[in-house]
C-alpha cells in the first residue's frame, strides 16, 4: 500500500478523549519503526468512541491499536484514526468464581494475573502474550496448546458506524489467529470462562510458561512476535531454519538467531526492511519446501 494519505484534518469530531495529530507510532509498536498516524484517538470510555466513530466521516479508515506486538507500521505511516485503548479500558475483574470481564485494552499479564488471584484456571497461557484482550480477541492469540477461542465467551464490540455490539464467540467465525469481526472495529471488552483452580498451582504453571519463552525467544529485543503462521503440520521455525535463513540480515533487520520464527530490528531498521526481509524469508522458505508461509504479524500502512 503505497501513496500519500487522504485528508481527514477538517472534520474530526469533538471528542472527551485525546486526539493527537500526525503521531509517530514508532515508539508505540515493538518494532520501533514506521512512520505516524494521521490521527491517534484515546477515547474516554466506549461512548466516547462510540460517539466519534457514529459522526465520523464514513470514508475515514480507523484501526485499533493494543501494545504493537505483532504489527508492521510500514514506513509511511497510517491514514485515518488509529484508536489507541489506555488506561479506561485496562480494568479487569471477576464475575463469577470462573468468568472474568477484561477491558479491551487489559495485558494478558494482568488477565493472568487477575484469574490466578481468583483462582481462576485456564488463562495461564495469556501470560506469554504480548498484547492486549481487543488484540487476543481479533487475531484468536494462543500460545502453548491454548487459544483465545478457547476462553471467550462474549465480547463488547464497537463497529465502525459507532453502533455497540455484544457478540458471542460462536459469531466470530475462528480459525488459526484469524477472526472474522468487521474491519474497522474495536473490542472494549471480553469475557473469558477458565475453570476453578488453586492460586498456588496457577502461578507455578504461569511460572513453567514464562520461563519457556525466556529460555526459546529473544524477548529483550525490538521484535514483532512469531512472524509467520505455523504451515499445516509444519513449524514455520523449522522450515525458516532448513532454508538456511537463521541469522539472515537485510539493511538493519535480521532473522533471529535464537528463534528463526522471529524477526529483529538490530540497527535502526526501517519498517521496508523488516518487511522485505520477511519476504525474502518467504522466498526462500518456498524454494526450499514448496510450502508459502503467511504472515502472521499484521502489515499495515502506507509505503514511503
Amino acid at each position: 500500500m503505497s501513496g500519500a494519505a487522504p485528508a481527514f484534518d477538517t472534520i474530526m469530531p469533538p471528542v472527551r478523549g485525546k486526539m493527537t495529530a500526525r503521531a509517530p507510532l514508532a515508539p508505540l509498536v515493538w518494532f520501533k519503526s514506521g512512520g505516524a498516524a494521521q490521527w491517534l484517538f484515546e477515547p474516554a470510555d466506549a461512548d466516547d468512541l462510540s460517539a466519534f466513530l457514529a459522526a465520523l466521516d464514513p470514508s475515514a479508515p480507523v484501526m485499533a491499536l493494543g501494545l504493537g506486538s505483532n504489527m508492521i507500521v510500514r514506513d509511511g505511516g497510517v491514514p485515518g484514526v488509529v484508536v489507541r485503548l489506555g488506561k479506561p479500558f485496562a480494568k479487569v475483574e471477576a464475575v463469577d468464581a470462573t468468568t472474568l470481564r477484561c477491558g479491551g485494552g487489559a495485558s494478558g499479564i494482568l488477565v493472568s494475573s487477575t484469574a490466578r488471584d481468583a483462582g481462576v484456571a485456564g488463562l495461564e497461557f495469556l501470560r506469554s502474550i504480548p498484547g492486549t484482550v481487543g488484540g487476543f480477541v481479533r487475531m484468536n492469540g494462543g500460545a502453548y496448546g491454548r487459544e483465545t477461542c478457547d476462553i471467550l465467551v462474549e465480547c463488547d464490540v464497537i463497529l465502525r458506524s459507532g453502533e455497540q455490539v455484544t457478540l458471542p464467540a460462536d459469531a466470530l467465525g475462528y480459525t488459526y489467529r484469524h477472526s472474522s469481526l468487521p474491519e474497522g472495529s474495536v473490542v472494549v471488552s471480553a469475557l473469558f470462562r477458565g475453570e476453578p483452580g488453586e492460586p498456588a498451582a496457577i502461578q507455578a504453571e504461569m511460572d513453567r510458561i514464562a520461563a519457556a519463552r525466556e529460555e526459546s525467544q529473544p524477548l529483550r529485543s525490538k521484535t514483532g512476535g512469531s512472524t509467520f503462521k505455523n504451515p499445516d503440520g509444519h513449524r514455520a521455525w523449522q522450515l525458516v531454519d532448513e532454508a538456511g535463513c537463521r541469522g539472515l540480515q537485510l539493511g538493519g533487520a535480521q532473522v533471529s538467531e535464537k528463534h528463526t520464527n522471529f524477526l529483529l530490528n538490530i540497527d535502526n531498521a526501517t519498517s521496508a526492511d523488516i518487511e522485505a526481509l520477511g519476504e525474502e524469508v518467504r522466498r526462500r522458505v518456498k524454494a526450499k519446501s514448496g510450502i508459502e508461509l503467511e504472515w502472521e504479524i499484521q502489515r499495515v500502512g502506507l509505503s514511503k
